[in-house]
């Protein structure tokens, strides 16, 4: 068997088709299509060969959590579509302004000016998503549900160069994920609620929810957006972070 980076290239690509077929069933279970779902693949810790293979095998968007692994793997990567989805500090954004397509993790009218001011002088629109932290978790940022129109309209009020796309959410884990489908259903009426604004830069799309072990309830709760990592390419080594 070819071995190439981590995990074996058949490994991913079996790996990768199963997820598929799962995102397939949970659309389908609730009158919707796989077609409506974009699967981005998530990176993080994982190697540019490691990641190829998956490009290779028809992933077209993969997002990273860390502005640094961005920065090292960019040059590496075949052409994709890059999402940040990790928490973002407001001195690395010129990093990676002109290299991801959207930013997941706004949680703050200070990074989202920052990201504003760092598009204007790039000559971009830049598309983002805001965090919202339905469960109120401390160790996960995000802002609260009660706090998402406040957000929305102070960016729309003053940043040009920013696009909202729609909304992120990062559920608590359990060990049954139908325990916290409750959290996504909260994101998922704001969503709705919020996309009906008439406003030239917001153009609610995505509703970024579910993970690796969650991905299929988060469908169900109306997730159009799973960012999945290791039921692509395996459990992560964090002793190489």
């Amino acid at each position: 068997m070819i071995q190439r980076g981590g995990l074996a290239m058949e490994d991913i690509r079996g790996n990768l088709e199963k997820v598929r077929q799962q995102i397939r069933q949970s659309a389908e279970g609730c009158g919707r299509s796989q077609d409506d779902v974009l699967l981005v693949a998530v990176s993080k810790t994982r190697t540019p060969e490691e990641i190829n293979i998956a490009i290779e095998a028809g992933v077209t968007d993969i997002g990273e959590n860390k502005v640094q692994e961005i920065m090292d793997k960019y040059d590496d990567i075949k052409p994709v579509r890059w999402h940040m989805i990790g928490h973002l500090q407001t001195n690395k954004v010129k990093y990676i302004i002109d290299k991801v397509s959207m930013i997941h993790s706004v949680d703050s009218y200070k990074l989202a000016a920052e990201i504003n001011k760092r598009a204007a002088a790039c000559g971009i629109t830049m598309d983002i998503l805001l965090q919202v932290n339905s469960a109120q978790e401390e160790s996960k940022f995000g802002i609260s549900t009660e706090e998402t129109e406040g957000l929305i309209m102070q960016i729309l009020d003053s940043c040009e160069n920013i696009r909202i796309r729609g909304l992120m959410c990062i559920a608590p884990y359990a060990d049954d994920p139908e325990d916290i489908k409750r959290y996504f259903d909260s994101v998922k009426e704001q969503y709705d609620q919020f996309s009906t604004i008439d406003h030239p830069n917001l153009d609610f799309r995505y509703l970024s929810m579910g993970m690796s072990h969650d991905f299929p309830v988060a469908i169900e709760a109306g997730s159009n957006l799973v960012r999945v990592g290791s039921a692509i390419f395996g459990e992560r080594d964090y002793s190489k972070v």
